[in-house]
């Protein structure tokens, strides 16, 4: 799992959501690293790519923050990045028509560390102490369920996805629609379709990963 890009993308969207905004302080690279697992190394690395984008700066014994210019940059970066013109309706769509489909590639080819990796991103998932760390986990665990198939246009088609469920529009009805009795549903699907998938219950598992996204699309755009 490529752990420095859920860091990279729980940023962005705290930013780009409106969350974090001109002069707040960010969490500390300590506490970046705790709560992503990842290394100060990589959490320095990834602050340093914000910062030559300049949405954030960093004070030696003050910590980071968000800079003035946060706003216009990702306004930018928006209008330059197709991806960001892809409402959640048409994402949702391509999900229904995509995830059931692959899930046959998957149980054909899926391995342990696969299956190891599906079950770090559920207890990731779980764990998480804000929604938006929950949303990148609950991404990430779709992204190495398809990552299972073994095929490299798979992989970058759910990469290109997530990267759209990193956006703005998605998060923000995201939090809206979860609450904590459909935050812990959404948990209860994904164990389920991943213990369906490990035992190679091939007509199971579609069903699970249909109802699932169904589920997804109804709360989130109500219908």
């Amino acid at each position: 799992m490529n752990t420095a890009s859920t860091l990279r993308g729980f940023i962005l969207e705290s930013l780009q959501s409106g969350q974090w905004r001109a002069g707040d302080r960010l969490p500390t690279e300590r506490d970046l690293s705790e709560q992503f697992s990842v290394s100060r190394t990589t959490v320095r690395k990834v602050l340093q790519e914000m910062k030559d984008l300049e949405v954030i700066s960093q004070t030696v014994g003050s910590g980071t923050y968000v800079t003035d210019r946060a706003a216009a940059v990702l306004k930018g970066m928006a209008s330059e990045d197709p991806v960001r013109q892809t409402s959640p309706s048409e994402l949702m769509e391509a999900r229904l028509a995509l995830e059931p489909a692959i899930i046959e590639m998957v149980i054909g080819n899926a391995t342990a560390a696969d299956f190891e990796q599906m079950e770090a991103c559920c207890a990731k998932g779980e764990a998480a102490g804000t929604l938006e760390e929950f949303e990148y986990w609950d991404g990430m665990l779709h992204e190495v369920i398809a990552n299972a198939a073994r095929n490299s246009f798979v992989a970058s088609v759910f990469k290109l996805m997530n990267q759209v469920r990193s956006r703005g529009e998605w998060g923000l009805l995201k939090r809206r629609s979860v609450t904590p009795e459909r935050r812990a549903a959404y948990q209860a699907e994904h164990r389920a379709l991943v213990q369906a998938i490990k035992q190679r219950d091939l007509p199971q598992a579609k069903a699970l990963a249909t109802e699932h996204l169904l589920h997804v699309r109804r709360n989130l755009l109500n219908f």
